[in-house]
């Protein structure tokens, strides 16, 4: 079992930064992979950006790429802000690799109660 706790979200206005955090309790394997998620109102849930605990190499979705920043501890720095980051911010995890297909909710089996990003123009 996984329990994960984040915090961190807020409201900013576009081109500003946030760091979101995610406590993790409950594993002490590296076998394991550590993400961030977010959902927009009437929109799935997508991946942002993740990291395997067990070595080097992040994933990032491309919308954020170049603007997000994962690392352990589990962080993820968000800067450049734009209003279309705004949504519910989601830390997960699951056992194993990231694989191919990390960017999709439904591989996950661990999740965080969310964290609220709002970015305002």
């Amino acid at each position: 079992q996984v329990q994960l706790v984040d915090s961190g979200g807020g409201s900013v206005q576009a081109g500003g930064s946030l760091r979101l955090s995610c406590a993790a309790s409950g594993y002490t394997g590296g076998n394991i992979c550590m993400g961030w998620f977010r959902q927009a109102p009437g929109k799935e849930r997508e991946g942002v950006a993740a990291l395997w605990a067990g070595g080097i190499g992040t994933y990032y979705a491309d919308s954020v790429k170049g603007r997000f920043t994962i690392s352990r501890g589990l962080y993820l720095q968000m800067n450049s802000l734009k209003p279309e980051d705004t949504a519910m911010y989601y830390c997960a995890a699951k056992i194993g690799f990231c694989g191919v297909d990390w960017s999709m909710a439904r591989f996950w089996g661990y999740w965080g109660q969310g964290t609220q990003v709002t970015v305002s123009s």
